[in-house]
């Protein structure tokens, strides 16, 4: 260890003995009453001395003033330097600043909130406006571009640029204008890979519900497809009892709700009565007398089994 090193880290005698400088400094900074008992002190460097107070400022519990006093070479007379409010090691401190965009969760947007987005956000691309040159997502390279502009120069007679225009009923421009595609910002693949992410994780295969259904959404009736490349992985649920009612679901996802899991059986109905006529017999309420083995007259001593 050198020799400056040390005398850096040793307090110069004449500033450590200037605490009524460095109090009187720290009072005039703040107001008298509030600085508190002297507190420790430590080197600076050579000749360069700190000495730190108590604070007794209300809300500003375990800070302390540092004042820092000085002397110049082979001089005895000692100078103010700096005075100023740092916080302790106990000391009540603020969280670090946060930016909005790095604050905002998802679900704390509220009523007339308006939600802005960068000019360079890697969710969104440029969207088609209708120029001649290919979309920015397009896969036709530059190369190729210029390619096929020298090929259609060659059969019809110019550049593209230089030929007439045709009617707006029939160009790409209208086209795009009624299918929707004209937007200013489209979303790009990374903004389609975070969101897929995102989904995936509420509303995935590795959710307990998909783990304890007994089938997945793929097979759902209530599944209301994506459109676009989306639609081979994720779905919309429409079943009102589901717990993801109305969310963007997994293909692999799945809960009680499934179209196919519990079929309710049909109601029995009872069979129609069979007939074999449609005709009624007549049963007589006396036999005939002249109908064979049953007597005329029966005997009023035989048991007839009622009284």
């Amino acid at each position: 260890m050198s020799a400056a090193t040390t005398r850096s880290r040793t307090p110069d005698r004449l500033c450590a003995e200037a605490v009524d400088l460095a109090r009187a400094a720290a009072e005039e900074a703040a107001f008298p009453g509030v600085v508190g008992e002297h507190v420790s002190l430590f080197a600076e460097g050579d000749r360069v001395v700190t000495h730190l107070f108590e604070c007794k400022e209300p809300g500003y519990r375990g800070w302390r003033w540092a004042v820092t006093v000085t002397r110049a070479s082979r001089a005895k007379l000692v100078t103010l330097d700096e005075t100023v409010l740092l916080p302790g090691p106990d000391s009540l401190l603020a969280p670090e600043w946060v930016p909005w965009s790095e604050r905002l969760r998802p679900g704390d947007m509220g009523p007339g909130d308006l939600l802005p987005t960068e000019a360079e956000d890697l969710r969104l691309e440029p969207g088609y406006s209708g120029e001649d040159g290919p979309p920015p997502d397009s896969a036709v390279s530059e190369e190729m571009a210029e390619l096929v502009e020298a090929e259609d120069a060659e059969v019809a007679g110019g550049a593209p640029a230089t030929l007439p225009l045709v009617p707006s009923r029939g160009s790409i421009a209208a086209v795009a204008e009624e299918l929707g595609m004209r937007r200013a910002r489209v979303l790009s693949r990374y903004g389609l890979h975070i969101a897929a992410d995102r989904w995936d994780e509420a509303y995935g295969a590795k959710t307990p519900m998909a783990q304890a259904a007994p089938a997945t959404c793929v097979s759902c009736a209530f599944l209301v497809p994506l459109a676009g490349s989306l639609r081979q992985a994720f779905g919309v649920c429409a079943n009102e009892y589901a717990p993801a009612d109305g969310r963007v679901v997994s293909l692999a996802y799945g809960c009680g709700g499934h179209s196919e899991a519990a079929v309710m059986p049909k109601p029995m109905r009872p069979a129609p009565p069979v007939l074999d006529s449609m005709a009624t017999d007549a049963f007589p309420l006396r036999p005939d007398p002249e109908g064979g083995s049953v007597p005329a007259t029966p005997d009023p001593t035989e048991d007839l089994g009622h009284s």
